[in-house]
């Protein structure tokens, strides 16, 4: 089977320029990145709470993920600056697609009475974000392995410039939304 990549380009590009009249294929949107990241508020007392994620995120991603730090201090949350509050990882280029590829095909029909994504998580420029309640709907994920389960977040980026032409292209790409 062709990767996502190879289906883009020869399939959905020119679908795209016709269904929406782009003239130019510089003007067709395509992904541009996504970021799986998992917040980690526990890790303000507890910190084994990173090392966990630190070792779930490359399962899933294949990459290395970065720290994300606090950038203000909240006294309510015995927050302070600086500190470590989550974990992330931006995919781009080959690594997306095939990202994109197994969430669509493997992951999401894995899901338990699954009906669709949301149709309205889009951010008002063809950005999308799916949100799941723990990561061992990876198949990487091994169940026994894993010291706490977390919730964690993917952030699909488009250079969609709205939400009808980023829903177009994620459906074209195979995003399953929901009917209603």
């Amino acid at each position: 089977m062709a990767g996502l990549k190879e289906k883009y380009a020869k399939e959905i590009a020119p679908r795209l320029m016709q269904e929406r009249g782009y003239k130019n294929i510089m003007e067709v949107p395509h992904l541009d990145k996504v970021v799986v990241s998992i917040g980690l508020g526990e890790a303000i007392t507890n910190a084994k709470a990173l090392e966990g994620a630190e070792h779930d995120l490359p399962i899933i991603t294949g990459q290395k993920p970065i720290i994300t730090r606090s950038r203000r201090s909240i006294a309510n949350f015995r927050l302070r600056e600086g500190m470590p509050i989550g974990m992330k990882v931006t995919l781009r280029h080959q690594r997306m697609y095939d990202f994109v590829d197994r969430l669509v095909n493997i992951v999401l029909p894995r899901l338990r009475e699954f009906r669709g994504v949301p149709r309205n998580a889009f951010d008002g420029r063809g950005n999308y974000t799916l949100g799941f309640k723990e990561q061992t709907v990876f198949p990487e994920i091994e169940y026994d392995k894993i010291d706490k389960v977390r919730g964690l977040e993917v952030t699909i980026v488009t250079t969609a410039r709205t939400d009808e032409d980023g829903r177009l292209l994620l459906e074209l790409l195979g995003m399953p939304f929901s009917k209603d």
